[in-house]
């Protein structure tokens, strides 16, 4: 499967939809490895700030399970 995501030189290659249904550690640590130099994980119905920043990955976690990811 393709990536998606507006990837640059500046965002690790990785597939994003492979992180949903993982267990908040195991999508943290496999961010880490990926390259991601931030990974940001938010409540579901967290606020949240929509500034870009290039190298993190973020997570809106429920339950303890990533339910959505997506760049900066």
């Amino acid at each position: 499967m393709e990536p998606r995501g507006n990837f640059s030189a500046s965002n690790p290659h990785d597939d994003l939809d492979a992180y949903p249904g993982l267990e908040e550690e195991v999508a943290v640590a496999r961010a880490r490895e990926h390259g991601w130099t931030t990974v940001r994980t938010l409540p579901t119905d967290g606020v949240v700030t929509m500034e870009y920043q290039a190298g993190r990955l973020n997570f809106t976690v429920d339950h303890g399970r990533v339910r959505r990811c997506w760049l900066g």
